[in-house]
């Protein structure tokens, strides 16, 4: 079986895709969960700090991702694994001074990682 950048990436977005749905789950039971208990341990386990993403911090990343309003980009997220199997350190800036353009955006169109949440816009 030989398992493509494309197929890792649609399995890591339906994981956290489920792991998302306890997370709305349990927040409906408890109102609150998702800011104060989900969101700050998903931080922590996305290693946030980091400036370059490393394969380990992936998975948190899409599923902290998928906490936000944006919706998620599967391109993006294979786009991340390609770089990150290539060993290519992540774009260290973000393109500035585009008005209307989120940070994952601006990234993104840097070529850099839309899940590196780390870089301010």
């Amino acid at each position: 079986m030989n398992l493509t950048n494309d197929h890792l990436a649609d399995i890591l977005i339906g994981i956290a895709r489920a792991q998302n749905a306890v997370i709305e789950a349990v927040e409906r039971i408890n109102p609150g969960f998702r800011s104060q208990h989900a969101a700050p341990l998903i931080t922590v386990a996305a290693n946030m700090r980091a400036g370059d993403p490393r394969m380990i911090d992936l998975p948190a990343r899409i599923l902290m991702r998928l906490q936000g309003r944006v919706a998620l980009d599967a391109a993006q997220v294979k786009a991340d694994l390609d770089r990150l199997m290539s060993g290519k350190p992540a774009a260290s800036s973000v393109v500035s001074g585009t008005s209307g353009t989120t940070g994952a955006a601006a990234a993104a169109k840097a070529g850099g990682s839309g899940l590196d949440f780390s870089a301010k816009a």
